[in-house]
């Protein structure tokens, strides 16, 4: 029986390694001065910075229950578990650079958490996240490892068959980013195909309970300013990392992509439509189907055919690349591809900014090889044999090697 053959503490000292040097290369912008154009020229820009003035929390304002005063910004934009780990902040240092250092250590707690997670279950193979260069550029950019956290948890309960933790931290996920609802539907199909259903059905209410628990107060105190986030991204145009924009941009050369509603419908089309025919062919060819393991393609073809692919998402798919697609090659040209796309947009933004840089056609070049770099990975998934079973919290099972 083999045995694991890198320590925890080791991988735990390489994440702090990679957390340290992605602080070091966000530190210049920390202070919010960038009236010299720094946060496209030294690759800093971090949206931590802005949101302490524009979510306006340098005073006491409670998220949602204090309105936001007028501004051209938006404000409470954010879900609310996201929305309070910005107000906990703010109250620990409500000036900048001392907000965004108070937000990094929640979040490098919320990375130690992930990578803590998946030692537990597929050894050594938290390496993917612990050295991932995603996690270097885009850790402390927003605040998505709050959810990659939730979501990383729950599935480790859920592989213990702890289902009703399993659906509290998904529907806490779904309260900090909408986007660990997405794996109810894998987990709690599972339960069924398993001749389980009162445990799926538990799965079910404990996630929609918990995100009710968390967020019927402020829908009831506030409703208008709750409903903010809601309205917002039900109408924000195309964003500059989707394929929505580039079709938009190379059809009429505009940098707005118009037709929201359209866009809206058509992207959950897709969604429904690829999640399906991937269901199917993975089905064929293995009758056997760990559910579970669809998390995977789920979250990429949201990405893909989502109006919004902003630069962070990439840490969603982290966690998954170690438990359901652990193929190290193709995480090398995802994560190259992914920091291609950093590089790229931000050189752009400089280059619009009048500060030298990047075509936008060498960002877009980019976004669409990330994207056929996950084409090709959710190909390898259909292709791929069963994975091994990965390592239960309570069992002392070795970890795989890494590729």
């Amino acid at each position: 029986m083999p045995t694991r053959t890198i320590g925890l503490g080791v991988v735990l000292l390489c994440l702090a390694g990679t957390l340290a040097v992605g602080l070091a290369i966000k530190a210049p912008c920390a202070s919010g001065n960038w009236a010299d154009g720094r946060q496209y020229r030294h690759y800093c820009y971090s949206d931590i910075v802005p949101l302490l003035g524009s979510e306006q929390l340098t005073g006491s304002r409670l998220p949602y229950l204090n309105a936001c005063a007028p501004s051209d910004g938006e404000c409470d934009e954010y879900p609310v578990l996201t929305m309070y780990a910005m107000r906990l902040a703010a109250w620990m240092s409500n000036r900048l650079p001392g907000f965004f250092y108070a937000n990094a250590a929640l979040l490098a707690a919320a990375a130690f958490v992930v990578v803590v997670g998946l030692y537990l279950l597929v050894g050594s193979r938290a390496l993917y996240v612990a050295l991932a260069p995603t996690l270097l550029v885009y850790g402390f950019m927003n605040w998505d490892l709050l959810a990659v956290a939730f979501a990383t948890a729950a599935t480790l309960a859920y592989l213990n068959r702890r289902d009703l933790w399993s659906g509290v931290l998904l529907g806490l996920g779904a309260a900090a980013k909408m986007y660990p609802a997405l794996l109810l539907v894998p987990f709690v199909i599972g339960r069924f195909e398993e001749g389980e259903p009162d445990r799926g059905i538990h799965l079910a209410w404990a996630g929609v309970g918990s995100w009710l628990a968390v967020n019927l107060p402020f829908a009831v105190a506030a409703p208008r300013s709750w409903w903010e986030f809601f309205r917002f991204n039900a109408a924000r145009p195309a964003d500059w990392d989707s394929l929505w924009f580039i079709g938009c941009h190379r059809l009429t050369g505009q940098l707005y992509c118009g037709h929201t509603g359209a866009i809206n419908l058509a992207s959950a089309a897709l969604f429904v439509i690829g999640c399906l025919a991937l269901w199917r062919l993975r089905r064929r060819r293995a009758p056997g189907l760990q559910w579970w393991t669809l998390g995977f393609p789920i979250l990429v073809v949201f990405l893909l055919t989502n109006k919004v692919y902003s630069p962070q998402y990439g840490l969603w798919l982290l966690p998954w690349f170690a438990l359901a697609l652990p193929d190290l090659r193709l995480f090398a040209l995802f994560e190259a591809a992914d920091v291609a796309v950093f590089l790229t947009r931000f050189s752009w933004f400089g280059r619009y900014s009048n500060l030298g840089g990047l075509p936008i056609g060498a960002f877009e070049i980019a976004v669409l090889v990330r994207s056929v770099v996950l084409l090709i990975c959710l190909a390898a998934w259909v292709r791929r044999p069963e994975p091994e079973p990965v390592v239960r919290a309570r069992a002392p099972v070795p970890a795989d090697a890494l590729s």
